[in-house]
C-alpha cells in the first residue's frame, strides 16, 4: 500500500513541485482537530493507492506549516490541490465521497493519446517521432528529438524548420547551433583550441562571435568547461 506521506514547508518543493513533473501529486491540506479531514483522508488515500503509483498523495498539516497555508490562502479545510508539471491544476474544499474523489483523480491521469505520445517519443527513432507529430504537430519533446536526428543526418534545413514550431529553449538553441556547425565540426578534445583562437576575434568579427557561441551551445551547460569560456567571452566583449 502506498501511504500518503507527510510533507512540510522544508520539503514541499521537492516532494510536490518537482515530483509533479514526473507524476501528478495530490496535496491534502488538513489539521489534527479537523473532523471532516479525518473522513476525507482515508478515502483519498484509498483512491490514490488504487492508481498503482500513477498518482502520488501527500498530506500537509496547515497548523504546523503556516507558510503553505498562507500561500494557498486556505480558509477552510480539508482542502485538496492537485499538481502537474510543477503547478496546481485542480482542487476542491470539503469532504467528498469516493465517486467524486475517483473522478477527481482520474482527470489527472494521462489520456490514451498522451500515453501513446510518450511511448512514441520514448522509442526515439525517426518513424516513431513522425508518428508522434501526426498526433500533435507541436509536441515539443518529439519536435526537438526529430530535429536533432535530421540535423545529424545532414538534413539541417528540415530540422531547423521543424524547430520553428516550438518556443525557443536551451534545447532548441543547442540543436540550431549544431546545425550551423555540422559542416565544420570540432572534436571535443580540440574545441578549446578553437575557442582560444576565436576569443581574440569575437569583439570585431560577427562570424567569429557566432561560431564561438555555437560551440558553447554544442558543448552544453553540463560541460564543466562551458561556464569558464562564457565568462571569457563576456570579458572579451565588454
Amino acid at each position: 500500500m502506498l501511504l500518503m506521506i507527510d510533507v512540510t514547508e522544508q520539503d514541499f518543493n521537492a516532494q510536490v513541485v518537482e515530483k509533479s513533473h514526473e507524476v501528478p501529486v495530490v496535496v491534502d491540506l488538513w489539521a489534527p482537530w479537523c473532523g471532516p479531514c479525518k473522513t476525507l483522508g482515508p478515502l483519498l488515500e484509498k483512491v490514490i493507492d488504487d492508481q498503482d503509483g500513477k498518482v502520488v498523495g501527500v498530506k500537509i498539516d496547515v497548523d504546523a506549516n503556516p507558510a503553505i497555508s498562507e500561500a494557498f490562502q486556505v480558509q477552510s479545510i480539508p482542502m485538496v490541490i492537485a499538481f502537474k508539471d510543477g503547478k496546481p491544476v485542480d482542487g476542491f474544499m470539503g469532504a467528498q465521497g469516493e465517486p467524486t474523489l475517483r473522478d477527481f483523480v482520474a482527470k489527472l491521469l494521462p489520456s490514451e493519446e498522451e500515453t501513446e505520445l510518450e511511448s512514441l517519443v520514448a522509442l526515439g527513432d525517426e518513424v516513431s517521432l513522425r508518428a508522434a507529430l501526426d498526433i500533435e504537430s507541436d509536441h515539443e519533446p518529439a519536435v526537438t528529438a526529430l530535429a536533432e536526428i535530421l540535423v545529424n543526418d545532414g538534413r539541417a534545413e528540415e530540422g531547423l524548420a521543424l524547430l520553428r514550431k516550438v518556443p525557443e529553449s536551451a534545447q532548441t538553441r543547442r540543436i540550431s547551433a549544431l546545425a550551423r556547425t555540422i559542416e565544420s565540426p570540432v572534436d571535443a578534445d580540440e574545441v578549446e583550441i578553437e575557442l582560444a583562437d576565436l576569443l581574440s576575434k569575437v569583439k570585431d568579427d560577427d562570424d567569429a562571435r557566432q561560431r564561438f557561441v555555437d560551440l558553447l551551445e554544442v558543448m552544453g551547460a553540463d560541460d564543466p568547461r562551458t561556464p569558464g569560456w562564457r565568462k571569457k567571452l563576456s570579458m572579451a566583449l565588454f
